[in-house]
């Protein structure tokens, strides 16, 4: 990959994933129910699910979505249920003085099995793909793109986790800390919105 490419695609890795959106604002309310240790696997499986996911985009399975039109249709009403009902969870989570036994956080495999049915993800995997890998690049060119991807990804959601747990100190009140969870619920279906328009952030 040429170094302007590189540069810009670094950039665009960036800010897909660090502005806000479904992963970011689930690991915003993970950090302070939980704590950034507890977050770790939810972090490291949103990083790597998103990975493979490119990866599997750039070896052609985003083309069955220009073949197959419903698929698509499917994926993004199956991802919105899937969003409104994790929406429901955060806003109805237990402040962890009310009980002994907190719920338990994503875990590696739940957080990357999640991005595969989340629409934003796909329309950020599928940009990745064909606006920065290299036509001649072949199976290599999506290997690197996927490993970079990750390698940005990463540190850029445990952003949201440390500010979650930076949070978690000041949350100490039950009632204020339940009305965070319910505006980390609404924030997380009004991210449904950017479905409708195009945009893609993680």
């Amino acid at each position: 990959m040429r170094p302007d490419l590189l540069l810009a695609f670094m950039t665009y890795a960036f800010v897909t994933s660090i502005t806000p959106g479904p992963n970011n604002t689930m690991l915003l309310a993970s950090g302070l129910n939980h704590g950034f240790v507890r977050s770790v696997p939810h972090i490291l499986g949103i990083s790597l699910g998103f990975a493979a996911m490119v990866f599997g985009v750039g070896a052609g399975l985003g083309r069955l979505f220009l073949a197959y039109p419903f698929l698509y249709t499917t994926l993004r009403v199956v991802g919105a249920v899937y969003l409104l009902w994790l929406a429901w969870q955060i806003a109805t989570a237990q402040p962890l003085q009310e009980t002994s036994a907190p719920g338990r956080p994503f875990g590696f495999w739940k957080a990357a099995a999640f991005q595969w049915v989340n629409p934003k993800a796909w329309i950020m995997a599928i940009g990745a793909i064909a606006t920065y890998a290299p036509a001649e690049g072949g199976v290599l060119a999506v290997i690197v793109i996927a490993a970079l991807y990750a390698v940005v990804n990463a540190p850029s959601v445990a952003v949201w986790a440390a500010f979650g747990t930076t949070l978690r100190r000041w949350l100490t009140d039950r009632r204020h800390l339940r009305i965070f969870n319910i505006a980390m619920a609404i924030l997380l279906v009004l991210s449904l919105y950017p479905l409708l328009s195009g945009q893609a952030s993680q």
